[in-house]
């Protein structure tokens, strides 16, 4: 097995397979403190909006029970099971709306931060997870440092967001002692939506700093070698499925800038409907005539086409397309063997042309 390599040589950006691969195994970056944020958070609008009236409900039920017990009757199991279900109606009114947004936050913090999927990789188990090894380094290393550095901000914030709150409802605590016990739920459920939301907006600040930092951190711990980058280039450029896709890019660039000369041919030696060779000879220019393009099927009816477009003559000549097309390539001469039976075609072809001006004239 390799060792991990050493930070100090993981010098370059992480490519997009080594992102995708790391994706696709369940490493992505992950923010604990915007986890926490939102429960908070959920919290907050809990008290705020679902506490003070289902609290209310609750807690008429329960005066009403305690002041007149004799009111329910209990005489048999039947009516003891209805009233602990009533009792148990009454609580989970209270209970599930709470727990059905903190799940709901829950879920959002997770979307907000990475698209959701199933990774059964995170689930294997694995030696690092319970090597004391591998918990005193991330303890004593520079992510404990961070951890902890995070855990006394909150414990600061908190204790100082706590004794600026109390101090500031202190007499009001203390005339609770001296008023209606009725309005103590209510000046507590006051003050804790007070403290909590005094909490949220202390913590902004480091879960954002939280969420950017998890991003660089796991982009840091991506970071590749000199040696990785080579090796995953080698790797890529020995992938069949890569391969395929760049003979098939060059066959298109090829395909098309063959098309493209042919209107440039001086002739088309063509089968009827398989084969086509579009030549090029000129005697200013000298040397043998030039295969500017050679197609078979559609590619030849293509050829046909962009020929006919631009008033390149056509010579369908069967026995000589289809010998032509196995032995000729894109961008060279003719080879030797076909000088006689193209020159004919060209003489022909002049022959035609000079007859053609002749007679306009």
């Amino acid at each position: 097995m390799s060792e991990k390599p050493d930070k100090d040589s993981q010098t370059e950006e992480p490519t997009e397979k080594k992102i995708s691969d790391a994706v696709e195994k369940g490493n992505t970056p992950h923010s604990r403190e915007a986890a926490i944020f939102t429960s908070i958070l959920a919290i907050l609008i809990i008290m705020t909006l679902l506490i003070q009236g289902a609290a209310r409900d609750l807690s008429a039920i329960l005066m009403h029970f305690i002041d007149n017990p004799g009111g329910f009757s209990l005489s048999n199991g039947t009516e003891a099971t209805l009233f602990l279900w009533r009792v148990a109606w009454d609580c989970g009114r209270l209970i599930l709306p709470a727990i059905f947004v903190l799940a709901l936050f829950g879920i959002a913090a997770s979307l907000f931060q990475n698209v959701p999927s199933l990774v059964l990789e995170r689930i294997r188990p694995q030696w690092s997870r319970i090597s004391p090894a591998a918990g005193w380094k991330k303890i004593f290393g520079k992510q404990g440092a961070v951890e902890f550095l995070k855990a006394l901000f909150k414990v600061t914030a908190v204790g100082i967001t706590c004794l600026l709150v109390i101090n500031a409802d202190q007499n009001a605590l203390m005339s609770a002692m001296y008023s209606d016990p009725t309005l103590v739920p209510q000046l507590i459920l006051s003050i804790s939506v007070r403290l909590v939301s005094t909490i949220c907006v202390a913590t902004i600040v480091l879960v954002g700093a939280d969420i950017v930092w998890s991003r660089v951190r796991w982009r840091n711990d991506l970071r590749m070698t000199r040696q990785e980058l080579k090796e995953e280039f080698k790797q890529a450029e020995g992938d069949p499925i890569v391969k395929g896709r760049l003979r098939a890019i060059a066959r298109e660039r090829a395909k098309r800038r063959m098309m493209a000369e042919v209107p440039r041919a001086t002739l088309i030696i063509a089968n009827p409907t398989h084969f086509a060779i579009a030549i090029r000879y000129e005697r200013a220019e000298g040397g043998a005539p030039l295969v500017l393009a050679k197609g078979a099927d559609l590619v030849a009816l293509k050829i046909r086409e962009i020929a006919t477009e631009h008033n390149v003559p056509i010579i369908e000549d069967k026995p000589l397309a289809r010998a032509m097309y196995d032995a000729v390539e894109v961008d060279q001469f003719i080879p030797a063997e076909f000088y006689v039976a193209v020159a004919k075609l060209l003489h022909y072809i002049y022959s035609r042309e000079s007859n053609a001006h002749h007679h306009s004239a």
